[in-house]
């Protein structure tokens, strides 16, 4: 990896045409405007920052920790949760674009001060073109130590002016989506009385659990990890766990929340929702569908999904409002209004005869290009870029 910042040299065969790739009518497409490469020999940092869109403002979206498996895995991870993050800041209304940054390690072996420090002040010479936050990898704790070298973060802890876990409003978020899929479905917004599956129980996980037990769900959870396991049987004794993903598929689920990371969707996993007659899947990860084509399929099977970077967008929701000085009241009031979102793209989505992932990004595309289209209006006292 090199040391300069600049985009990749040597990526994966169609990687670099991704980042450039923009689409013919003018709408937001797969194109990256950024894409940063950092190494710090001394530390051994080695970070991917990818900014997809500042139509909408400063890219803001997490830092994600992972041993990933080489330099061109973290590159596509990169360019698939920036762009995510595009959509997702927009359909919530926020007045920001899309970015997301990884570092390549092993959090539990690898995180230290000076790579967190060295890390920061990368993103201090963008100059607040990027903001990070949280992600898999990364906590509060590590925000506040990237924040001695940088202004542009946020999901700092409530001692140091910050907006605390940002999972919390998260799994508040997806909460209020599967409520209203629930609604859209069943027509009561409850899942009181389902059986729901959650696959993943970490971060975001456990407190969707919370949110679930207490609306009266019967609820079935899995992870690799039995520390989160434990945590969630120590808190919810009444909740079932079992071995694995697939033994969560098989469990006659109503509804399925993929809570780890991306690509849970795959064409195995949704014939087997089909099979087992699941009717609903809406859960916290990003990027669920494993390719293009899987929401087709989830529909046809008549499951309904609610798109992920809808739902789970109460996280970004919470640390944006730390931007302005952080109220969590006033965050929670805004997670609020996914519920009513969530309907708003389900009755697109039967109006226009295509899967709500459709109608999601239609809407998404229209405000970044509605938006942007503004800034060609020359302000008093301003001067054209």
């Amino acid at each position: 990896m090199t040391d300069v910042q600049t985009p990749a040299t040597h990526p994966a065969p169609g990687v670099l045409s991704r980042i450039f790739r923009t689409e013919q009518d003018g709408a937001p497409g797969d194109g990256h405007e950024q894409v940063v490469l950092c190494h710090d020999r001394s530390s051994g940092l080695k970070a991917i920052i990818a900014i997809h869109s500042t139509a909408l403002g400063p890219a803001l979206g997490g830092t994600r920790f992972f041993p990933y498996a080489s330099e061109e895995a973290a590159l596509e991870d990169a360019l698939n949760l920036s762009r995510g993050m595009s959509y997702k800041n927009a359909l919530a209304g926020l007045d920001l674009g899309g970015g997301k940054a990884v570092i390549i390690g092993d959090p539990n072996k690898d995180k230290n001060e000076a790579m967190l420090r060295a890390y920061g002040r990368f993103v201090e010479s963008l100059r607040g073109r990027y903001i990070t936050a949280c992600d898999v990898g990364t906590y509060v704790q590590d925000m506040d130590v990237i924040a001695r070298e940088t202004e542009f973060v946020t999901g700092r802890s409530p001692e140091h002016g910050g907006a605390g876990d940002s999972s919390i409003l998260t799994a508040f978020g997806v909460f209020q989506g599967m409520r209203a899929t629930a609604q859209a479905r069943w027509g009561q917004p409850t899942l009181r009385g389902k059986r729901v599956g959650v696959a993943g129980v970490g971060k975001v996980g456990h407190y969707l659990v919370g949110h679930l037990v207490a609306d009266g769900a019967t609820v079935v959870v899995t992870d690799p990890f039995e520390a989160a396991v434990n945590r969630v049987r120590a808190a919810h004794p009444e909740v079932e766990v079992v071995a694995d993903t697939t033994a969560l598929l098989q469990a006659k689920l109503d509804v399925y929340a993929p809570c780890a990371l991306g690509g849970a969707l795959t064409d195995d996993v949704v014939a087997a929702l089909g099979e087992f007659g699941t009717s609903i899947v809406c859960g916290a990860a990003n990027n669920q569908l494993a390719h293009t084509g899987v929401e087709k399929d989830l529909a046809d099977r008549g499951i309904l999904y609610a798109p992920d970077y809808l739902v789970n967008s109460g996280g970004v929701i919470q640390v944006a409002d730390e931007i302005d000085g952080f109220n969590f009241e006033r965050a929670k009031n805004k997670a609020t209004k996914i519920f009513d979102t969530t309907l708003e793209i389900f009755t697109r989505a039967t109006a226009d005869g295509v899967p709500p992932a459709v109608a999601a990004d239609r809407l998404a595309e229209k405000r970044m290009r509605e938006i942007s289209a503004l800034r060609t209006v020359l302000l008093p006292g301003a001067r054209r870029a």
